[in-house]
């Protein structure tokens, strides 16, 4: 080619690509400048990990996709994923991821996912209500929350039980002298008396852990039952007659009858065969000497030797004759009162 020809052809080929750079140029100005004008600015805070991006995109949840940072349900973002982007200032989008919380409370295994900072909100949040006397262990309400923390709460309570308790009655033993020996009787039967506690008790999760005694009286009082028991030793005559007596006093003994010769009275005396107490004078009613055997003593009559006994008597009437150690026997027949003499008998006197 002529050299005229080869400069023609180098000038345009060199202006040719000055011209394709400019363009190059302008359009490259031109989609930096559409770039930066659509720009959003974005700070995420990745639970503590700070990242700074640009992004084309419009929404909270698009700029996270196109980073590559995914978040579960339980997580807390701010603002909302379907939040849109500022286009004039930067764009803070905040994290926190959520971790697993154990929790056993009221019977049950709770495991929550929770993104609180503390114990007292992860509590809160899932309305899990702490009472004055419930007690929280594995952590204070005011701890900060880190992942696979161990809690549990024990419910407390405090209540005061009234319970009635029984008073076991006493057996109070008494001689009776009256009563023979080896045998006894209730007087008075025991009743169990009533006593009132009252306890401040305290409950861990419906089980009760302890007891105080706070109060205490008696409501009813126990009665004693009685019981005598016998001393007496029924003793025998000296004829082997088992008798229940005080005493026993060495006497003699005359004998009388109705008749008029031994009380001075007449059938038709309206006095007749009455005795001095006013009962009818027969067989077992003997005169005495009240100074000696007061009158109404009931006696046991036993005679001495070859005497016959006369057996009970009661003391109901007196005579002239009869002073002292005599007592005068009533008899029904005449001869057998004059039969009788005077005689030495024993005389014990019954119970």
């Amino acid at each position: 080619m002529l050299p005229f020809l080869k400069n023609i052809v180098k000038y345009f080929s060199l202006k040719g690509i000055i011209i394709a750079l400019i363009a190059i140029a302008i359009c490259v100005s031109a989609g930096v400048g559409t770039f930066l004008y659509l720009k959003r600015d974005v700070v995420i805070d990745d639970n503590g990990v700070e990242i700074r991006v640009g992004t084309m995109e419009n929404t909270v949840e698009k700029v996270l996709e196109e980073n590559g940072i995914s978040v579960s349900p339980e997580d807390y973002i701010n603002p909302p994923l379907d939040s849109e982007l500022h286009k004039t200032k930067i764009n803070e989008i905040q994290i926190k991821r959520a971790v697993p919380v154990y929790v056993s409370v009221d019977g049950q295994e709770l495991e929550l996912m929770t993104y609180k900072d503390t114990v007292r909100e992860v509590l809160k949040d899932n309305s899990i209500e702490l009472s004055e006397n419930d007690r929280l262990e594995g952590a204070g309400l005011d701890d900060k929350i880190s992942e696979g923390m161990q809690l549990k709460i024990v419910r407390v309570e405090e209540k005061i039980v009234t319970e009635n308790e029984q008073i076991p009655f006493e057996v109070v033993s008494r001689a009776n002298s009256r009563l023979e020996k080896g045998k006894q009787k209730t007087v008075t039967d025991g009743k169990e008396g009533v006593k009132q506690k009252s306890f401040k008790v305290v409950m861990e999760d419906g089980i009760e852990v302890s007891r105080e005694l706070i109060k205490e009286e008696v409501v009813t009082n126990p009665v004693n039952k009685v019981v005598e028991y016998g001393t007496y030793e029924p003793l025998k005559t000296s004829r082997g007659k088992v008798l229940n007596y005080k005493k026993v006093l060495n006497m003699r003994a005359t004998a009388y009858t109705a008749s008029y010769k031994d009380t001075g009275k007449n059938p038709d005396h309206p006095q007749f065969g009455i005795t001095y107490t006013g009962i009818k004078a027969k067989k077992g009613v003997v005169a005495v000497d009240p100074k000696v055997i007061p009158l109404g003593t009931r006696l046991y009559i036993e005679g001495v030797g070859n005497t016959p006994d006369y057996g009970y008597a009661i003391a109901a009437d007196i005579g002239g004759g009869v002073k002292g150690d005599i007592i005068d026997l009533y008899m029904e027949d005449p001869k057998e009162s004059q039969r009788w003499g005077v005689r030495k008998v024993k005389v014990y006197i019954l119970d």
